[in-house]
């Protein structure tokens, strides 16, 4: 009988966000068959108090999973130092895990996703990553799933070989960089992810997710993607962390199962090319740049 893997929910202080988070996956074909561990911050303010405790009240009435194990936090630790906790927690218990935010809507077949590749690419060293969202490629003609260099943090998974080479010291990996890497790291200079690098040191944000990705580029390693997502961030509202307002990164799900992955474990050079000139035009023209500030001004 094939185990399934965990799903670590990590969640925080948005009802709503939580709400279509959890009907979404309750909706999965692998719902029933799947163990669901929710993670619940501690408020850091008590003008979050009320959002947390709404929160954790609908977690309560949880069903449609094979079980359900709420872990409320009485600390506030933050997305990052959660999230590295509950993973590593989960991955020592089951060696694999799959990982959620609240503000991720999913396919009927993301969760099926996810675990055919966790079986399939399992002992495969340098996969170590899979990633379910990915952005609107457009007219890209890519095959289902592919291979790529960075880790999407929206909806993904890995096994306990891949996570222990999870760096979280931040000058332990920038000394690992020089400026070739920077630039492969960064996609030529289309994405700010070396720039998260310096924020994370300086403290300007609390990543986990850009030293995951470093720590999967500095081993030499793949993520596995489709090339239509199987997840939306529906957090782009203001309310998230790291989030603001805009829609350059809205993407419809594909409604479809997945069944074909990649037998060559390698880079897409195609999908490499098709997302690098996504990163490279994604803000559009000086007036789309600036209708967009005019809306978040607006709200």
């Amino acid at each position: 009988m094939q185990t399934f893997a965990p799903i670590a929910l990590f969640v925080y202080n948005r009802p709503e966000h939580t709400a279509r988070t959890i009907k979404f996956l309750q909706q999965n074909e692998l719902a029933s068959e799947s163990r669901l561990f929710v993670f619940s911050d501690g408020f850091k303010s008590e003008a979050d108090e009320k959002n947390v405790l709404e929160v954790r009240e609908l977690l309560r009435n949880i069903d449609g999973f094979k079980s359900v194990e709420i872990v409320e936090r009485k600390e506030n630790m933050g997305l990052a130092k959660s999230i590295i906790i509950g993973v590593s927690k989960l991955i020592k218990d089951y060696k694999q895990v799959i990982v959620f935010e609240d503000d991720l809507i999913t396919s009927p077949y993301t969760l099926t996703y996810f675990n055919e590749a966790l079986s399939r690419y399992r002992d495969e060293s340098k996969v170590m990553h899979i990633g379910a969202y990915m952005y609107n490629l457009k007219d890209a003609d890519l095959p289902e799933t592919f291979f790529y260099r960075a880790a999407t943090s929206w909806g993904w998974a890995t096994w306990e070989r891949a996570w222990d080479h999870f760096e979280p010291n931040i000058d332990t990996l920038m000394a690992k960089f020089d400026k070739s890497a920077k630039s492969a790291f960064s996609i030529e200079h289309t994405m700010n992810f070396w720039k998260q690098m310096e924020d994370f040191k300086s403290g300007r944000n609390n990543s986990w997710a850009i030293r995951w990705y470093a720590s999967i580029f500095l081993k030499g390693g793949l993520t596995l993607n489709p090339s239509q997502s199987l997840v939306n961030n529906i957090g782009h509202d203001g309310s998230g962390i790291h989030s603001g307002i805009n829609d350059i990164y809205n993407v419809i799900i594909n409604p479809k199962p997945i069944t074909q992955f990649p037998d060559t474990i390698a880079e897409s050079p195609a999908a490499y090319a098709a997302i690098k000139g996504f990163l490279k035009n994604r803000k559009g023209t000086l007036w789309d740049r600036l209708k967009r500030y005019v809306v978040q001004r607006i709200k």
